[in-house]
């Protein structure tokens, strides 16, 4: 389990129009907002991907990253960046499942074609939601073992402003006895 306050595991994938996205690297100044998807195949995710491309110049001028991470190959990859018509949030691909696991992603198995008639990866990740702070510490998670009912990425800017306002720490960080 990640805990908020600690070190998220490493991440690196390979990124639709070229080049790398490595979570050790990044430079925003308050952090890096990660969404992984499904995948390609679900119409769920392209709209919600679609909200995210519509708030990502709102985290950049909060000093935040965007990302968003699927399992699928370069190619279903690009086809969602294009569905989504994005231009201000990064998409990468490739996700190793181990890695899914490792950020405490759920495991899905395929159920054959989607109601939009794309076929499911054989296993593919669920979706998770997370803001992670310039030194790779954990500030913000959300994890789903369906693709429905996900956290508002406009809420999430309005939590970002009082977390900037008010020095809000990370929550959720004690591990001792209960």
């Amino acid at each position: 389990m990640l805990i908020p306050r600690q070190k998220t595991p490493d991440l690196t994938v390979d990124l639709v129009g070229g080049g790398t996205f490595d979570l050790s690297s990044e430079t925003s100044e308050r952090g890096t907002v990660i969404c992984f998807y499904r995948g390609l195949h679900c119409p769920i995710c392209a709209n919600y991907l679609t909200e995210l491309e519509k708030q990502a110049p709102e985290f950049a001028k909060r000093g935040v990253g965007t990302i968003a991470i699927s399992s699928d190959g370069e190619e279903r990859a690009q086809a969602m960046a294009d569905k989504v018509s994005a231009s201000a949030l990064r998409f990468g691909y490739g996700l190793k499942l181990d890695k899914a696991r490792e950020w405490g992603l759920y495991i899905s198995t395929s159920r054959g074609k989607t109601s939009i008639g794309i076929e499911e990866p054989a296993l593919f990740a669920e979706p998770g939601l997370f803001m992670v702070a310039p030194e790779q510490t954990l500030y913000y998670a959300s994890v789903q073992t369906m693709p429905f009912v996900r956290p508002h990425f406009s809420e999430l800017v309005a939590a970002l402003d009082f977390a900037i306002e008010k020095n809000y720490p990370a929550r959720g960080e004690y591990t001792g006895a209960v």
